[in-house]
């Protein structure tokens, strides 16, 4: 991990009605009310109204969300992380698959535990990472490792920052970007059977500048003559926009719906 790396809490999240809730507090707001009423007898109007709207499917589909999300990690710990763990590091004794289960299972309670991290949103940094007894490889200290690590986050954060990328999946083989398409543009169709031509307005997310576009379907020069004389500009090939701003526009969710719509290509 580099220094300002982190990881977050073990925190499955559930659909409740309208709202997306993390498993495990709405399991300890149900354990807190039944002590709750088992200790006083009764609970107040409220909560008892919110208890009687739960149903034992919806509890029993929250318990074993928050228990696939500890399986998983349990497993991936032993299969991953400690998969070349073959000796103890004080006393260099034998690692057995029981133990690496063992402490696989103490790390995933530790992870869950939400009176300890308060937040889905808490980064969990090197130290107490250590601290719940992961040995952690530091990256800083590798000064030919860290460079290429901080560049390819730079890099990921300018991609980030001035296109739609928003996510990226990344192997030695491959790499798959995900690119958030911009809302319906205003498009302007001509109500003809035949149509050569049609106008687009994008507005910028970043800056809010709105650009007039044109497409075309048909190979003919006089289209680009008309419409660049009156201030339009043509639609880029690679469907991409790059605004004053720095901003690139993905244009390729427009591009579909015209090109379906139309039923032609634009050129």
């Amino acid at each position: 991990m580099t220094e300002n790396g982190s990881l977050g809490p073990i925190d499955a999240q559930m659909k409740i009605g309208r709202s997306v809730v993390s498993a495990y507090d709405y399991m300890e707001w149900v354990e807190e009310k039944r002590k709750e009423a088992e200790k006083q007898g009764r609970l107040n109007p409220f909560d008892a109204t919110m208890v009687a709207q739960i149903t034992p499917g919806e509890l029993g589909s929250v318990f074993h969300s928050l228990k696939f999300a500890e399986d998983l990690v349990v497993e991936w710990l032993i299969n991953y992380k400690f998969k070349n763990w073959t000796v103890t590091e004080t006393h260099k004794k034998p690692v057995t698959e029981e133990m690496k289960r063992e402490r696989a299972e103490e790390i995933a309670k530790e992870l869950t535990n939400h009176s300890k991290w308060r937040s889905h949103g808490r980064s969990i940094k090197i130290r107490d990472i250590e601290e719940i007894g992961l040995k952690i490889t530091k990256i800083d200290d590798n000064k030919e490792l860290s460079e290429i690590v901080y560049r390819i986050q730079t890099v990921c954060k300018l991609l980030f920052e001035t296109s739609t990328t928003f996510k990226i999946f990344a192997t030695q083989e491959n790499k798959i970007f995900r690119q958030a398409v911009p809302a319906e543009a205003p498009i302007k169709i001509p109500q003809k059977p035949n149509i050569d031509v049609v106008e687009i307005e994008q507005k910028c997310p970043k800056c809010g500048k709105i650009y007039k576009i044109f497409a075309k379907f048909t190979p003919n020069s006089q289209i680009d003559k008309d419409f660049l004389n009156k201030g339009l500009i043509t639609f880029p090939k690679n469907s991409k926009l790059k605004c004053n701003c720095g901003f690139e526009i993905d244009l390729t969710g427009i591009k579909n719906q015209i090109e379906l719509q139309i039923g032609k290509k634009i050129l």
